[in-house]
């Protein structure tokens, strides 16, 4: 019996502190980007293309320490949507705000799916209803994020919101994770 809990209590654990480490980036990383919002620079630009590297690296860390299954072809195929969103982030930011708004919305939706799926698969682990909500809402971000595109004075501003939230949720997970790997 015990070996069935601990390797599940041994995940919850290890998402636990990835969940924490998101959520820190998360704030970090939508207070620079929020700061710099008011053009596309050099340093909005890296923090564009640095948040989906970033999750590349948190899916990659993700897998390693999920159990087999489908949650880890998923996390997977989130790693190469990542590193397709970062190439297309560099590519859209010399075209304008507009394409980047596109092109992360693009992304948003999908990984948005991929979240919402993982987070349905580990609902045995706890702690991931939050994980599917925001799965859920990134879909809708995305969508909207693609049509802000399609507006006079488009902004990144929506972007850093959108990462702060997406920490919030990253943090009530691994704080319900907490909670229930203690028991």
């Amino acid at each position: 019996m015990t070996t069935n809990t601990a390797p599940a209590a041994g995940v919850a654990e290890s998402l636990r502190r990835l969940y924490f480490v998101r959520f820190g980036f998360a704030l970090v990383w939508a207070g620079l980007l929020f700061a710099t919002a008011s053009s596309l620079g050099p340093v909005a630009i890296a923090l564009l293309v640095l948040y989906p590297l970033f999750d590349v690296v948190a899916a990659v860390l993700d897998a390693r320490s999920a159990t087999a299954g489908k949650p880890i072809a998923a996390l997977y195929l989130n790693v190469a949507i990542s590193l397709l969103a970062a190439a297309g982030l560099a590519v859209a930011a010399a075209s304008g705000i507009p394409d980047v708004l596109r092109v992360w919305g693009g992304w948003a939706i999908v990984a948005g799916l991929v979240q919402l799926f993982v987070g349905a698969a580990r609902r045995g682990l706890g702690g991931q209803w939050p994980m599917i909500l925001s799965g859920s809402i990134s879909v809708v971000a995305g969508t909207s994020f693609i049509i802000q595109a399609t507006m006079d004075g488009a902004s990144l501003t929506a972007l850093a919101g959108y990462a702060t939230l997406g920490g919030v949720f990253f943090l009530v997970s691994a704080l319900r994770l907490r909670s229930r790997t203690s028991r």
